[in-house]
This record gives C-alpha cells, sequence and structure tokens, in this order.
C-alpha cells in the first residue's frame, strides 16, 4: 500500500509538472539553492553549517507536524519539492522507502542526494533483540550468531535507522553535508568549512561529557518501557540496557512476560527510573513500576528527536540542546 501510494504521488507529480510548463523544469540561474531534509538532525545539521548564509538558502524539513519517521508518507507538495531541489538528505532506511519513486521522478538531474544509511556503510547496525524484549510481528532474530546464516539472510535483518543519535556520526555527517554545499555554492565554500569546525568542536566536546558521565557511572543500565532508538548512543558508551520493544518496532502492547521481567530487573539491579522516550504515554512505564518491589521509580525522558517540529526550532530547539538535555537525563540515570 505505501507503495502504490508514492505512485499515486509521482504521478500527481508529473500531471502538474506538464500543466505548469517547460519553464518549470528549468531552474533559475538568480532563484536560491533549495536543500530538503526528512528529519530534523539534518535540518539543524544544514542551518548550523549554513549560519550567516541560513536565510540564502530555502531550507525544508519534510517531517514538521510532529510525524515520526515511521508513520510519515509525504505529500504530492512534498514530491514536489523533492524533485526539484538542489540537495535532498534522507535516512535510508525501510521507513522511507518511498524514497526510490519519489527520486526517480526528480526534474533536477543535477541534484546532490545524501543517504545516511549509505554514508555509514559497515558501521550501520542491525536491530537486536535483547533479553526480555517483547518480539514485534514482523522482527527477525537478530542474535544468531553464525555468521553465514546471517550472509543466507541478509534481506531479513532491518537496520536501525536511528544514526543521528550517536554524536560521532552526526560529525560525520555534518562533514558530508559540507561537502554537497560547498560543491552546490563554492563561492561560499570557505564558510561552510569554517561553520563546520566551530560545530565539529561542540559535538567533540559534549562527546567527551557523554564519555567521563559514562565512565564515571556506578550503574551501567538502562530500562526502556518503550521502544529503544538508543543503541548509536550506548553502544558507544557501554552502557547496556533492556526494553520493552526494539527501536523499529511497530509494538505498542507489551505482554505480561514483557512486564514481570522489566520490573524484576527493576528490582535486581536497582535502578533508580525507567526510561521512556518522548513520544511515550507512559503507560507501561507505570505497569512495570507497579509491579516492582518499592513502586517508587522515577520515569524520564530521553529525545530520540523524533518528533521536532519547525515550532520547536523557532522556540530554539538544536541537535545540541537536545543532546544535552540527554545527558543530563543519563546522569540520574546512571548515577
Amino acid at each position: 500500500m505505501k507503495r502504490l501510494s508514492v505512485i499515486l504521488l509521482v504521478s500527481l507529480l508529473i500531471l502538474t509538472t506538464a500543466l505548469s510548463g517547460c519553464t518549470q523544469n528549468t531552474k533559475d540561474k538568480e532563484s536560491k539553492l533549495s536543500v530538503v531534509c526528512t528529519i530534523f538532525p539534518q535540518y539543524d545539521w544544514a542551518r548550523q553549517i549554513l549560519g550567516d548564509k541560513a536565510d540564502d538558502i530555502e531550507l525544508t524539513l519534510l517531517l514538521d507536524s510532529r510525524i515520526d519517521l515511521h508513520n510519515f508518507q509525504p505529500s504530492v507538495e512534498d514530491i514536489v519539492k523533492i524533485s526539484r531541489c538542489d540537495l535532498f538528505i534522507y535516512v535510508g532506511g525501510e521507513s522511507d522507502g518511498w524514497v526510490n519513486d519519489a527520486l526517480k521522478e526528480a526534474t533536477n538531474k543535477n541534484m546532490i542526494v545524501i543517504n545516511m544509511l549509505d554514508t555509514l556503510g559497515d558501521s550501520v547496525k542491525l536491530e537486536e533483540n535483547v533479553e526480555g524484549m517483547e518480539e514485534d510481528s514482523q522482527d527477525h532474530d537478530h542474535d544468531n550468531d553464525d555468521d553465514e546464516a546471517k550472509a543466507d539472510h541478509d534481506d531479513d535483518f532491518e537496520y536501525d535507522e536511528h544514526v543521528w543519535l550517536s554524536l560521532k556520526n552526526a560529525q560525520i555527517f555534518c562533514a558530508g553535508i559540507t561537502g554537497a554545499l560547498s560543491s552546490l555554492d563554492a563561492n561560499n565554500a570557505g564558510v561552510y568549512r569554517n561553520n563546520l569546525a566551530s560545530y565539529i568542536e561542540k559535538l567533540s566536546t559534549l562527546d567527551a561529557e557523554y564519555r567521563a558521565v559514562a565512565d564515571a557511572a556506578c550503574v551501567k543500565t538502562l530500562l526502556f518501557a518503550d521502544r529503544f532508538p538508543f543503541r548509536y548512543l550506548v553502544d558507544e558508551y557501554g552502557i547496556s540496557y533492556y526494553a520493552a520493544f526494539a527501536g523499529c518496532s511497530a509494538e505498542t502492547e507489551a505482554s505480561f512476560a514483557t512486564i514481570v521481567f522489566l520490573a524484576q530487573k527493576l528490582d535486581e539491579l536497582q535502578l533508580p527510573c525507567v526510561m521512556v522516550t518522548e513520544s511515550s504515554d507512559q503507560s507501561i512505564a507505570r505497569t512495570i513500576i507497579q509491579n516492582t518491589k518499592t513502586r517508587n521509580h522515577k520515569i524520564n525522558v530521553l529525545d530520540a528527536m523524533q518528533s521536532v517540529s519547525s515550532k520547536d526550532v523557532r522556540n530554539g530547539t538544536t541537535y545540541v540542546s537536545v543532546m544535552e538535555g540527554n545527558l543530563e537525563v543519563l546522569k540520574e540515570a546512571l548515577r
């Protein structure tokens, strides 16, 4: 059904383009460069690299209505913007599989495309099922250590798409965005490289602060009563985790066995809090807490940046500010 809806949108795009006349197919040399980002982190990275030149660029955030990556479907207007943009940045996972059809109909044949998963290459992680986790009806066992079996079933494994939650990955993506912008706007390439250098310094400093907190922690385990999109983050700092669901799981209800397992882990490890993401209604967290011995655990929110809107941006939200907030949450959770 997803593929059918995208094909319909592309067909409407073709009709719109034909009716608008051939002059629409040639980019006006005096018009602004157009950059389209699917998710907030990409959008903010581009803003930071553009710096004072941001007003000279038409910068678009597609997921701007608090719909997360896993549930987003593009509108006709979105497809048109992608078709005509100069730089398109997307994640590249199963959730935005609609992109391939959109790019086939691009009217700007010189468009630069950044696929984040392709950029990371072999550093991309597979989704995993940890002990006690609810198995999604569409998930597969990722704990098979047989390399030959993995090779035979590569198509069955789903990549963990939440690559932006690694500060080291963020530096790689920012370098790629800088290279693309410099290619499109050579006159300001020096500005973009300088902005990148300043921004990389901020990301590196924050990365060091995360590592210091993790290294000093007595407790190095997080327990999530939710999906777990933070594997890229925890793997970098040696933090282990338990969770109700995998990062891209479509499940919303946890079984009694999962609830009991997570409640027992809270007691066993004497964890101070239960973690959830920003989109959680916290009902599973409350149920887990009610099944512990003390029933007095806090619920802490770690932000995966999957529903940041342009309104939040206008109110001062940045990638760095969210990651700084997450660090404060981790300080309490890891104590």
